[in-house]
């Protein structure tokens, strides 16, 4: 029985087969349930399951978080949300190792077999390796990853006061790391709602001083929406979370698939840059629940005292 929310990183660390998801949701569903909230399984495309506490089509605003696991690599996912050069140049880079390990092995498959097998070698391991960045051996240590995005949505869960429920609807998707594919199937299924819903989304919250929110496009040309969000803003000692604004930025992560999208992340800072490290790697050990309290208060007191028409 799920008693807390930070008792999900002991009790259910890693959420990557059907037997560890059905067990976490499992989990969800009976601490929803208690706190008296209506919750649903819905499933979508490529057997994604969406766990919901509230009710989706009445809600003006969703929280959201993924659930589920992401594979574990040598290298980490470096995120620079704020510095667009920089985030695409890793990304390029990842690839370009990949090409050099497919080639490293088609040139070995031609020394042993001849040259038909050069190319036929290098696209399998390409491929191969690719599949098993997104689909491979599950990352056992995530606390940043999403760990920390669920457990603060399910303590703003916990907070909201009865009377402002109708307002939310919580949702924890599935296989976002395999695509944002459980977000997609979401945003099919409740395209209606969600056209104008304000979508809150917590990944990787748990990890820096430094708590962004990242709007997407059309919300940042929304005045009145955008500066709702400001409400929500402040400094906390060393910690802060504030609004991204102003200058190109990307943020992977579900919150793309809404018009009214916000990614919410945290952030190490080094000589300027704005920067997520560790994810993806055994490394990823790091859930400060200052973080998850900071947020829990000030998308709490945001929905309480904020409509959004």
């Amino acid at each position: 029985m799920l008693i807390r929310p930070m008792d999900i990183l002991e009790q259910y660390p890693v959420r990557k087969n059907k037997k560890q998801k059905q067990a976490f949701r499992t989990a969800v569903e009976s601490y929803g349930e208690r706190l008296g909230y209506a919750v649903t399984v819905e499933k979508g495309q490529f057997g994604a399951q969406n766990l919901l506490l509230g009710d989706p089509e009445r809600a003006k605003y969703l929280v959201t978080a993924h659930y589920d696991t992401c594979a574990n690599m040598l290298l980490p996912n470096f995120i620079t949300p704020c510095n667009v050069f920089l985030y695409l140049a890793y990304q390029i880079g990842l690839v370009f190792l990949l090409i050099v390990a497919s080639a490293v092995a088609g040139a070995a498959a031609g020394l042993l077999f001849g040259s038909e097998a050069v190319k036929w070698v290098s696209l399998a391991v390409y491929w191969i390796l690719l599949f098993m960045l997104i689909l491979g051996p599950a990352n056992k240590v995530n606390a940043n990853d999403n760990t920390s995005g669920v457990v603060t949505l399910l303590e703003i869960a916990r907070t909201l006061p009865e009377n402002q429920r109708h307002k939310v609807c919580f949702v924890l998707f599935d296989l976002e790391e395999a695509g944002l594919l459980g977000s997609a199937s979401y945003r099919k299924k409740h395209k209606k709602a969600t056209d104008n819903q304000l979508v809150l989304n917590l990944d990787c919250v748990g990890d820096g001083d430094h708590l962004r929110m990242f709007p997407t496009k059309k919300l940042r040309k929304d005045r009145k929406k955008l500066t709702s969000l400001y409400r929500a803003c402040g400094y906390f000692g060393k910690k802060n979370l504030l609004v991204h604004e102003n200058g190109a930025a990307v943020y992977p992560s579900d919150q793309k698939h809404f018009p009214y999208g916000v990614g919410i992340c945290a952030l190490r800072k080094q000589k300027k840059i704005l920067y997520m490290s560790r994810i993806h790697t055994k490394k990823d050990t790091v859930l400060e629940e200052t973080n998850v309290n900071i947020l829990r208060a000030a998308l709490t007191t945001f929905i309480c005292c904020n409509e959004v028409n």
